[in-house]
């Protein structure tokens, strides 16, 4: 169902970084990172993340991302997640729209990328989906072995590609 009120949506900024560590944490399916680094993000790499804002302008979603530097034209998607309170509205999909199009435009990315675990159908829903409205190709292939990461009980995490799009 899509969100029917009406949604402020924005660039991250530094005092945004412990409501986006936290919306992070409470979603229990990503792989939470330091707080510390959700303070880099939202300062480094605010330009290419997004934040949707609750009525008391709080952060409700996020997605964070960067533009690959070997290649420029590539849009690597990181993070996405909601607050619990405000899941199944179509946030998600709303503000990678919302990410793509500023993205696309200002920066001249033709393509996405992310990583997703073969357990997290939210995300392989979002991303096939966010592929079928562009009208956009998505191939996927295994980019990290399991057993790649220390703790050795990490599923491989499975890129996803989709492009080109259209700007």
């Amino acid at each position: 169902m899509e969100s029917t009120e009406p949604l402020e949506i924005g660039t991250p900024r530094v005092e945004d970084g412990a409501a986006i560590w936290r919306i992070a944490r409470d979603s229990e399916v990503l792989d939470l990172n330091s707080s510390y680094s959700y303070l880099l993000w939202c300062r480094d790499f605010a330009a290419t993340s997004v934040v949707a804002r609750g009525p008391g302008g709080e952060p409700i979603a996020f997605v964070t991302g960067y533009v690959r530097p070997d290649r420029p034209e590539a849009l690597v998607v990181w993070q996405v997640a909601v607050d619990k309170a405000h899941r199944g509205r179509g946030l998600a999909g709303i503000l990678l729209d919302a990410l793509t199009a500023k993205v696309a435009q200002g920066r001249g990315v033709r393509e996405i990328e992310t990583t997703i675990t073969p357990d997290n159908t939210a995300s392989d829903r979002l991303f096939t989906s966010y592929a079928q409205r562009h009208d956009a190709p998505l191939s996927r292939e295994v980019l990290f072995d399991g057993e790649l990461f220390p703790e050795g009980t990490h599923q491989p995490e499975v890129l996803y590609r989709i492009g080109p799009i259209a700007a």
